[in-house]
């Protein structure tokens, strides 16, 4: 978030300022000594407000361009008080438009972030009116109008630093509340995934509890492994999350139920899955499931970028007397029964 002025409104007020600045050297044209000097001043000071107001580029001014305001300030400032009589009666007047021009030069440029050159070039009228307008001294300060467009650049420069600390007060704000919104939308979620999970694992041992209860913990050994097989269950709605739908939860059953050991893994690889791809994928993973013999399954989510969206392996191992006798379940390794990867797209023949 940054809080800024409406460049518009910058713009239409500073480039009136401007032009009755120009107004007031072409009606004074005939006070300095010679003209060209003055029509010259009036050129550049033209020229530098009109690219210092182009509603173009960053607001913050490049420092090319505050350099060239500067130089210009300087110009205008020897082009015209060097065809200006200060000691005549009355002064210059109007004549000594170039004070109050420089100074309004020099707000746009403290406006636009660049503070350190608008001082500079305060600083420069202020001793070119003490040590080269002899004539005027130390009171052409006041007489001048500089100490109004100093004043000027003050302002700019308290409002820009103020406006500057508003919108770094703003960007951390609304990153707190960002970071506040977000934190308080992941305990959201865990305590939604919490409470889902405890209703889900009430909901799926609930019969059991209920006989372990009623037989006071004393479980024949058909009960004791359907607890088995109801903890694999509970543990694949936790780590299997979207491998599961009615026929993969059935033939993982199935698949326990005669010996096998199957493990579910979801790690988010499938969550972009339109709810007709998901079912076509998770079918395809059930009848994987039934069709293979293998002692272990193991379901895997491939993450996103890839074209398979899971892969499944089977192995089987082979026990002889020998490996037993050592408690091992094999001398060798595992054999593979199954691999299949399911595309996230159907393959076309």
């Amino acid at each position: 978030m940054k809080i800024t002025v409406p460049r518009y409104m910058f713009v239409g007020i500073a480039a009136l300022f401007s032009a009755y600045h120009i107004l007031l050297a072409a009606f004074t044209i005939d006070q300095p000594r010679h003209a060209g000097p003055v029509i010259v001043a009036m050129v550049l000071y033209g020229i530098a407000t009109i690219i210092s107001l182009l509603p173009v580029g960053p607001a913050r001014m490049p420092v090319a361009m505050a350099a060239f305001n500067f130089a210009v300030v300087i110009a205008i400032t020897l082009l015209v008080a060097n065809e200006l009589d200060f000691a005549r009666p009355g002064g210059a007047g109007y004549a000594s438009w170039y004070v109050a021009a420089s100074g309004t030069l020099l707000t746009i440029t403290s406006t636009r972030g660049r503070h350190t050159f608008a001082w500079l070039g305060i600083g420069f009228l202020v001793v070119h009116t003490i040590a080269i307008v002899g004539d005027v001294g130390p009171a052409g300060i006041f007489s001048l109008g500089i100490v109004g467009s100093a004043s000027w650049v003050g302002v700019s420069h308290v409002l820009s630093a103020a406006m500057s600390k508003a919108s770094k007060d703003a960007q951390r704000f609304a990153l707190a509340e960002r970071e506040a919104t977000e934190w308080q939308a992941a305990q959201d979620a865990h305590v939604y995934e919490r409470q889902f999970r405890l209703g889900q694992t009430s909901a799926m041992a609930l019969d059991m509890l209920r006989q372990i209860e009623l037989s006071g913990g004393h479980l024949s050994d058909a009960q004791r492994r359907e607890c088995l097989y109801l903890e694999g269950a509970i543990r694949d709605e936790i780590r299997g999350r979207k491998l599961l739908n009615d026929a993969v939860r059935i033939e993982v059953m199935s698949a326990r139920h005669r010996g096998a050991t199957v493990t579910l893994l979801d790690e988010g690889g499938i969550d972009d899955l339109s709810d007709v791809e998901l079912e076509r994928v998770l079918n395809r993973l059930a009848l994987a499931i039934r069709e293979t013999d293998a002692d272990k399954v193991i379901a895997r989510t491939v993450p996103e970028g890839s074209e398979v969206a899971v892969t499944v392996v089977g192995l089987r191992s082979f026990a002889d007397g020998e490996s037993v006798a050592l408690g091992q379940d094999s001398l060798e390794d595992d054999e593979v029964d199954l691999w299949l990867e399911i595309p996230r797209v159907p393959v076309t023949p």
